[in-house]
């Protein structure tokens, strides 16, 4: 599901059966890789495993840096 600021789209997130996708694209991505160390990823691309409990600090700092790099 996108999520639009200012009728850009910032940020996007699925569930699927063992995680949340989060979609922030890959230059978020490399741009927070040392905080991303534990989860997968790839390119673009945030695998958040259901069983764990969700970094919403993480989450939160990735939807700023977004807001104020795209």
């Amino acid at each position: 599901m996108p999520t639009f600021w200012k009728g850009r789209n910032l940020i996007q997130f699925a569930a699927s059966q063992k995680h949340i996708g989060l979609y922030p694209g890959p230059e978020a991505v490399a741009a927070f890789a040392d905080r991303l160390a534990s989860f997968p990823t790839s390119k673009g691309t945030i695998r958040l495993p259901l069983g764990r409990p969700m970094p919403l600090d993480l989450i939160a700092d990735i939807a700023r840096w977004c807001e104020k790099n795209n």
